[in-house]
């Protein structure tokens, strides 16, 4: 076989790997889509018409009725959920992003006895499982009189951002030229001029996908809420949505339009972010 005869193979094999990679990931986008495509076309069908057709079929009649009733509901304040969800999910972004780089850039770049082995044990707190730690926490913030307010599903968050996070950063601050942190260092800089001029402007990407990964986390989170909200006008929207399933009962038209409701956000958020996002899960991989 001449060389041009060989080439032409490699290149039908690589297009028909390519083409049975898109398929699968087709297929796969396609699956899990499905249940986004049900919630969708069942919020906007009529009582009658969801009893009367298959949930898969699109509406004959597309009525936007279903949402009004959701955002009117007197007995679940919608848009009050919304603010709560929103304050609580900001504030815990935030706190992630700032204190989890912080870490991650002293295990990346600072020298110190012990280093290594309390990376280690930080990466062994991943293995915990959160059920073990609720109790003891829930006593810490009942005895300091947190329960009932929004302080402990967001003022954790400002003290270390989580373990993964710490991993996802440090990754990335690995890959960062250390020459450029020598030449700013020998210039006069201390660690925190490096770490807010030098390592956080070129660190977009991986804060990108941080942020993403706890805004998506806080915003759907529903075990903390309902470990520590009582009162009904701090609930978010998750809690929120449980307890209009419990007054609304079979009405699916109303539960699916409320569910999109609550997903919308998130949609939009990654959309936006989708770009940096994938970036940053690639470059965190590799120095």
């Amino acid at each position: 076989m001449s060389s041009a005869s060989r080439v032409r193979t490699v290149v039908a094999l690589e297009r028909l790997r390519r083409s049975v990679l898109f398929i699968i990931m087709a297929v796969g986008a396609i699956i899990f889509m499905i249940p986004m495509w049900v919630s969708v076309v069942m919020s906007l069908k009529t009582p009658f018409e969801i009893a009367n057709s298959s949930p898969w079929a699109f509406p004959k009649e597309i009525t936007w009725e279903n949402y009004r009733t959701v955002l009117t509901n007197p007995n679940a304040n919608f848009f009050l959920f919304f603010k709560n969800s929103f304050v609580i999910s900001i504030l815990g972004t935030a706190g992630v992003l700032i204190t989890s780089a912080m870490v991650a850039y002293a295990f990346a770049r600072m020298q110190f006895r012990g280093r290594d082995q309390l990376f280690m044990l930080l990466l062994s707190t991943m293995m915990l499982p959160g059920v073990v730690t609720m109790i003891p926490q829930y006593v810490l913030f009942a005895r300091i009189g947190w329960v009932d307010t929004h302080l402990p599903l967001w003022v954790p968050a400002w003290f270390g951002g989580g373990a993964y996070n710490i991993f996802l950063l440090r990754q990335f601050f690995l890959g960062i030229p250390r020459e450029l942190d020598e030449a700013a260092l020998i210039d006069g800089a201390s660690h925190a001029t490096v770490f807010w001029r030098v390592i956080m402007p070129l660190s977009g990407a991986a804060l990108a996908t941080v942020g993403v990964f706890s805004f998506i986390y806080n915003w759907r989170d529903f075990m903390g809420p309902l470990i520590y909200l009582n009162d009904p006008e701090k609930q978010t929207l998750e809690l929120g949505l449980r307890t209009y399933q419990t007054l609304q009962m079979e009405r699916w038209e109303l539960l699916m339009a409320a569910s999109v409701l609550v997903l919308i956000p998130l949609v939009i958020i990654f959309l936006a972010g989708q770009k940096f996002f994938v970036k940053g899960i690639v470059m965190t991989g590799g120095k």
